[in-house]
């Protein structure tokens, strides 16, 4: 068994951090990354945009605005936007329109 533990929590004062927990959030670059993924998904896939969490861009805006324009539902989890299905060219598409530099490593047959 372990002889050293580490604390976790204490009546004295709550719930303790770990040492090399930082709370200051990353930005990314700001240059949109799109895939499609469909790994633990049971099958079903989703496009995903990473790489827009920055101060100009709101993810939340952006997300519902992509949503509209695909015509599906999505989400946003750990600053990446998922948009139900395979959408990668309307999103491409709606990124050019709005002026937001963009990387797609997919080639369109």
């Amino acid at each position: 068994m372990k002889q050293q533990t580490r604390l976790v929590y204490s009546t004295e004062k709550g719930r303790i951090k770990p040492q090399g927990s930082k709370d200051i959030q990353q930005y990314d670059d700001g240059v949109a990354r799109i895939n499609y993924e469909s790994k633990g998904r049971k099958g079903k896939g989703v496009t995903t945009i990473s790489g827009l969490y920055t101060e100009d861009i709101n993810l939340k805006t952006l997300t519902k605005n992509l949503k509209k324009n695909c015509g599906s539902g999505g989400s946003i989890k750990n600053n990446i936007v998922e948009i139900q299905g395979d959408h990668r060219v309307e999103v491409r598409e709606y990124l050019k329109k709005k002026g937001i530099q963009y990387y797609n490593n997919f080639y369109l047959s």
